[in-house]
């Protein structure tokens, strides 16, 4: 079993960010700004759904980790720090999910 984390995946992304868009995929992503990899981010959602949806557990598994890969390009690109996620499921993990949602502000 791999120790990998996030945090790992995290420091990749910004180390690759700052590469040669002709070098690396994560450079060209973030060259291209937010638009371009908000909407690969929403195409690799839309894959790990049909993946789970047609319990395909292998492509369930390479979905979701290019999901994950692509989440943390969109969160460099708004430079917004993965521990204010990790904060944010902390807080909200903190009761039951649908005291929480109870709790959410409407819009």
């Amino acid at each position: 079993m791999s120790d990998f984390s996030l945090s790992d995946l995290e420091t990749i992304v910004a180390e690759r960010a700052k590469a040669s868009p002709d070098e690396s995929w994560t450079a060209k992503l973030v060259a291209h700004g937010q638009q371009k990899a908000a909407k690969k981010l929403g195409e690799e959602a839309v894959e790990t759904v049909i993946a789970a949806i047609g319990n395909d557990r292998q492509n369930l598994v390479d979905e979701s980790a290019d999901l994950l890969y692509h989440l943390m390009v969109v969160l460099k690109i708004a430079d917004i720090p993965l521990q204010d996620v990790l904060d944010e499921l902390a807080r909200r993990t903190s009761q039951s999910g649908l005291q929480e949602k109870a709790n959410r502000r409407d819009p």
